[in-house]
């Protein structure tokens, strides 16, 4: 196997190869490894436009450090089930996903790891079935408090019309049609790196990246890495994962009377140089919460591996000792 703790990007890695595991009237395609260390579950959920092969760098590092690594591509993501219903794609769902996972393996609880939209699953994940979740570690996304507006109207008047969340909501199969004609350039040019900080463009983020034929920053990824991104959406389109964004109001609904604390140890990590802003309020919501920053932009376990790995090591030894 290749040194992939040191993030170095190689032809060589090994990956897990994936089973179809039915839970909660879906099929989901999970990547597992270290089934030896049953009993120290670690499940991890990939954000938007990505997949399980996100955390390819932290995958060997856990099964050393003594864990069963359990990662889905959830659903409406590669292999898995992409329902045609966009309310199948709400909170309620996503959650109910990963605790029929747990059942699955037949664990009561375990640690979840979660990357921008995987990070809200998990910060969710641990208000509706807090039981489940002993641990927490998120990537890039802390938890977004709800505010008196629902989420697609609150955005609308913060940041237009154009805004690639309110479009995907106001403009529905506008944007999935022109990233689906677009696969590789689209993602080519979002899984970049060390972008200069620049004034938005006009126009809508995603359906912009899905055209540009000069991408900015570097590239996140080799081209060998990048092909299995590429062809997990040609298989899938992106439709599925752009009806995550589709029920951020109906969540809003959902969420309403779910009190917004989470009581388990919470590690978070954020990328300097994401545009994502930190939160101010976390330590209201999260009491028991450590936060770690990284020179870095949006894609923190795959920019930077080898410090992700240290920090998420370092933070999980301290929670165990």
């Amino acid at each position: 196997m290749s040194d992939i703790s040191s993030g170095k990007a190689s032809d060589q890695i090994e990956f897990p190869e994936p089973t179809l595991i039915s839970v909660n009237n879906v099929v989901l395609e999970v990547f597992e490894a270290g089934r030896q260390n049953s009993g120290k579950p670690i499940i991890l959920c990939h954000g938007f436009p990505e997949h399980a092969f996100s955390w390819r760098y932290q995958i060997p590092v856990l099964v050393a450090a003594g864990y069963h690594v359990i990662v889905p591509n959830q659903r409406g993501y590669g292999n898995s089930s992409c329902p045609t219903e966009i309310t199948e794609y709400d909170i309620k769902h996503l959650t109910a996903d990963l605790v029929a996972l747990l059942d699955h393996y037949g664990y009561r609880d375990a640690t979840f790891v979660g990357h921008d939209w995987g990070a809200n699953v998990v910060w969710n994940l641990a208000l509706l079935y807090p039981e489940r979740v002993n641990k927490i570690i998120n990537l890039a996304l802390p938890y977004q408090e709800r505010g008196e507006q629902p989420w697609i109207e609150f955005m609308e008047t913060l940041f237009g019309e154009d805004f690639y969340f309110v479009h995907f909501n106001k403009q529905i199969g506008i944007a999935d049609a022109i990233m689906n004609e677009n696969i590789h350039r689209f993602l080519h040019n979002i899984f970049r790196k060390d972008i200069p900080p620049a004034p938005p463009a006009p126009g809508m983020l995603m359906i912009n990246l899905a055209r540009a034929v000069e991408p900015i920053g570097k590239p996140l990824m080799e081209d060998s890495e990048l092909s299995v991104f590429v062809s997990a959406f040609e298989l899938s389109g992106f439709t599925g994962a752009i009806n995550w964004y589709r029920n951020l109001d109906r969540n809003w609904h959902l969420m309403a009377n779910i009190k917004p604390i989470i009581h388990q140890p919470t590690l978070m990590i954020y990328g300097e140089q994401d545009t994502i802003p930190k939160s101010e309020n976390l330590k209201n919501i999260v009491p028991n919460l450590d936060i770690v920053s990284l020179d870095c932009g949006h894609w923190i376990q795959q920019e930077k591996p080898e410090k992700t790995n240290r920090s998420v090591l370092k933070w999980l030894a301290q929670q165990n000792a």
